[in-house]
């Protein structure tokens, strides 16, 4: 495989990317986003096969170039296994973009903890499962990493507790890990995305969603595009100066 295509040693195009939860929602959007600039993106999924294929077909058929990399990131051995097949595959990674998670609604006062602690699995995955490995892995000097968390980690949303602590401690593990790998040239940083609309109305009752349009700035929901196109810009060599951020991109919902 030819690294680094263009005249640009540090540009997206020619880097190889690897996003979990790639197949769908998010993840399915920021993968579309980097290959439209043009990397290769290893697509990670756990069990969907059937969708991972259909992503794996819409990406390559736009013109992406893809390959499927099942794995479950919510156990440690599914996490270094995939590491270990990147560096087997391609040498270094240049972009992770972690955007998996599962979530299982639950009050705070009667947590079904066995889910509660799956959602804190998937949510740390890789950045902590994978750490060891991660500093060797990423490409010095140019290398980046990209968590998407939640608005929920920082308000109280009902039902959201136990993935809200999970998007909690993984950006507090985003500003460790940013300033241990930066001295490698390795940028960490997050997107916090508030309530999407692709699908708001399939979890929330009419009058929530309409209560959440009333308080964003922008007067409408945030679209997964949106916030695939903050995870690209993290990603551009123009943001190696960002080390431990968290981006917030919900419309200026939490303004109000």
């Amino acid at each position: 495989m030819t690294r680094r295509e263009s005249d640009d040693p540090a540009a997206a195009h020619g880097s190889v990317a690897l996003v979990t939860g790639a197949t769908r929602g998010l993840g399915l959007a920021i993968a579309s986003k980097l290959t439209a600039a043009g990397c290769e993106v290893l697509l990670n999924y756990a069990h969907d096969e059937s969708a991972a294929r259909a992503a794996e077909r819409a990406l390559a058929e736009a013109g992406g170039k893809v390959r499927l990399l099942r794995a479950d990131i919510g156990r440690p051995a599914g996490v270094v296994r995939m590491l270990d097949e990147v560096r087997r595959v391609h040498g270094t990674l240049d972009l992770l973009v972690h955007s998996a998670g599962t979530y299982h609604p639950a009050p705070a006062a009667a947590p079904h903890i066995g889910r509660a602690l799956r959602d804190g699995a998937v949510a740390l995955g890789p950045l902590l499962y994978g750490a060891g490995r991660l500093s060797d892995l990423m490409t010095p000097g140019t290398g980046r990493i990209v968590a998407v968390s939640s608005t929920g980690a920082h308000s109280v949303v009902p039902g959201y507790a136990g993935l809200g602590m999970a998007k909690a401690a993984l950006e507090t593990l985003v500003r460790y890990l940013a300033v241990e790998l930066a001295d490698r040239g390795v940028a960490v940083n997050a997107v916090a995305a508030g309530k999407l609309a692709d699908g708001a109305s399939a979890v929330l009752p009419a009058e929530a969603v309409a209560g959440l349009v009333r308080r964003t700035a922008v007067g409408r929901l945030t679209a997964a595009v949106e916030v695939a196109d903050v995870v690209g810009l993290l990603c551009r060599p123009e943001a190696g100066g960002l080390h431990g951020q968290v981006l917030t991109v919900d419309g200026g919902a939490s303004l109000r």
